[in-house]
């Protein structure tokens, strides 16, 4: 966004660099829908609820309990092993 902020700023509008800037938000935006409410205090803004027909959000997807889509426990053995590997390979190298 500084980059685009820079290129309006300093009158480049029609230039194709900030054109294909605009595709790129355009395009990242293309699902962004909804309502949120905020509360506003003393300078901060602070997100109350919100809603859209899009979010990919599910709670039966971030639970780990049981429920209509489990979570597989064993998938999260590769998962910690493969960012622990940077790891493992740092503390070999440091000889630790």
């Amino acid at each position: 966004m500084p980059r685009y902020a820079e290129l309006i700023y300093n009158g480049f509008w029609f230039a194709p660099e900030r054109e294909m800037l605009q595709a790129l938000i355009d395009h990242s935006q293309a699902f962004v829908s909804g309502e949120v409410t905020l509360r506003f205090y003393k300078g901060s803004a602070s997100v109350i609820t919100r809603a859209s027909s899009c979010a990919l959000y599910s709670a039966d997807l971030v639970t780990f309990e049981e429920s209509a889509i489990a979570f597989d426990h064993q998938d999260a053995e590769g998962f910690i092993r493969l960012n622990g590997l940077r790891l493992r390979s740092w503390a070999a190298r440091n000889g630790r």
